[in-house]
């Protein structure tokens, strides 16, 4: 088969980073090539910046401030990461991609999505994923993750993270309204037993990959 984009998205604190390492595993697990990256970030220019991007420093940035900074990094993500692991053969697993920003930036700071796609179609020609996982959580349940206090205390909470409730909220909204009859979405619930979730994932990706999960000793 072609190698696939796929893509993992969410709110923050919906689990979705964690449901991708377990996703990696169970390619690993089948001796299926591919590769873990992650937006804004996934190269050395990318990651510095991530870092300026969710600086809690800054206080509050304008989100076509913030827009440029994440296409920025992601144009070097595609040229340095993603377009050659494909063309290498591998699967891509990508934690966030443009729907993180159509979310972020478009409907939750009110950036136009018309403006969002003009750059979106410099920085990356259009580029979509194959396939998106959408991991969907209650905004309250989700801030009240990713901003815990336990995240706090090991400095792990960044400054989208302390946002209030109402921009968790239209966030959600948005990837909801991207995803609704979408093909290229599958809306995973994660307000429940990670185990459930998973065992919802793994199943997405027998299909994908062409595979019952229950053939390998899966759960």
């Amino acid at each position: 088969m072609r190698p696939l984009f796929l893509t993992f998205e969410g709110l923050d604190g919906s689990g979705k980073s964690t449901h991708l390492r377990r996703a990696s595993e169970w390619l690993a697990q089948r001796g299926i090539p591919h590769l873990v990256t992650h937006e804004p970030g996934g190269t050395p220019l990318g990651d510095v910046l991530r870092a300026v991007f969710l600086d809690p420093r800054w206080g509050a940035v304008d989100g076509v401030v913030e827009l440029l900074l994440v296409f920025a990094s992601r144009r070097q993500h595609l040229l340095e990461v993603i377009e050659l692991a494909l063309q290498a053969g591998q699967h891509v697993l990508c934690d966030r991609f443009t729907d993180s920003t159509r979310a972020y930036q478009g409907y939750g700071r009110g950036v136009p999505l018309a403006i969002i796609d003009q750059v979106d179609r410099l920085a990356t020609g259009g580029r979509r994923p194959d396939h998106t996982l959408l991991f969907d959580l209650p905004a309250e349940a989700a801030r009240a993750r990713g901003h815990s206090p336990g995240r706090q205390g090991r400095g792990e909470a960044d400054r989208l993270d302390a946002e209030d409730v109402a921009f968790y909220d239209r966030v959600r909204r948005g990837f909801l309204e991207m995803a609704e009859g979408d093909p290229r979405f599958e809306i995973l619930d994660s307000s429940g037993p990670a185990a459930a979730t998973e065992a919802r994932m793994r199943c997405i990706l027998g299909r994908l990959f062409g595979e019952d999960p229950s053939d390998r000793g899966d759960p």
